[in-house]
C-alpha cells in the first residue's frame, strides 16, 4: 500500500510540475489556462493522498470549477492576440534574472526550513465537516465573503477591459 501511495504522489507531482511548466511557458493564454487547470487538479489529488477528500472537493469546485472558468471567460472577453512586444521572445538576460530570483527565494526558504523546522504533531487535529462549516460561517465569515468580492471584481475588470478594447477598434 505504501508503494502505491508513493507512486500516486509522484504521478500527482509530475502532473503539477508539468501543468506549471505549460502554464508559465506557453505563449497561448488558452494553453496556459489548461496548464493551470491540470496543476490545480494535481493539487486536488495531493489533498486526496493526505486523506482530506473535503479539501480535494473544494479545490476542484472552487479553483478548477470557478476560478478557472472565470479566467477562461476573462481570456475570451479580452481578445488578446500578442501584438507588439508580447509576441517577441524575452532575452536570455531576463530568463537569468528570473532564475536568480527564484533561486534566491528558494534558497532562503530552504535554509529556513532546514535550520528552523516547524513544530508539528504527527497526527493532525480531527475537524468534522460540521465544525469546518461553522467556522467558515462564524469566525471566518469576513474572509469567506472577501473571496467572493475579489472574484466579482476580477470578472468586472475583465468585462471592462474587453469593453474598452472593443470600443477602440
Amino acid at each position: 500500500m505504501e508503494l502505491m501511495a508513493k507512486i500516486a504522489f509522484w504521478v500527482y507531482a509530475l502532473i503539477i510540475l508539468g501543468g506549471g511548466i505549460v502554464a508559465v511557458g506557453s505563449s497561448s493564454l488558452v494553453r496556459a489556462l489548461i496548464g493551470l487547470i491540470s496543476t490545480l487538479i494535481g493539487v486536488a489529488g495531493m489533498y486526496m493522498l493526505l486523506g482530506t477528500p473535503f479539501m480535494a472537493f473544494m479545490q476542484l469546485l472552487i479553483y478548477v470549477g470557478a476560478v478557472a472558468v472565470l479566467i477562461f471567460f476573462a481570456v475570451m472577453l479580452t481578445d488578446a492576440h500578442g501584438h507588439g512586444d508580447e509576441s517577441e521572445p524575452a532575452p536570455v538576460r531576463q530568463h537569468l534574472y528570473a532564475l536568480g530570483a527564484v533561486m534566491s527565494v528558494g534558497g532562503v526558504l530552504a535554509w529556513l526550513i532546514m535550520n528552523r523546522p516547524p513544530a508539528s504533531s504527527l497526527m493532525p487535529a480531527e475537524v468534522s465537516i460540521q465544525q469546518l462549516g461553522e467556522g467558515l460561517l462564524s469566525s471566518y465569515f469576513l474572509a469567506f465573503e472577501l473571496i467572493s468580492v475579489v472574484l466579482l471584481v476580477a470578472m468586472s475588470g475583465a468585462v471592462l477591459l474587453a469593453w474598452e478594447k472593443r470600443g477602440k477598434k
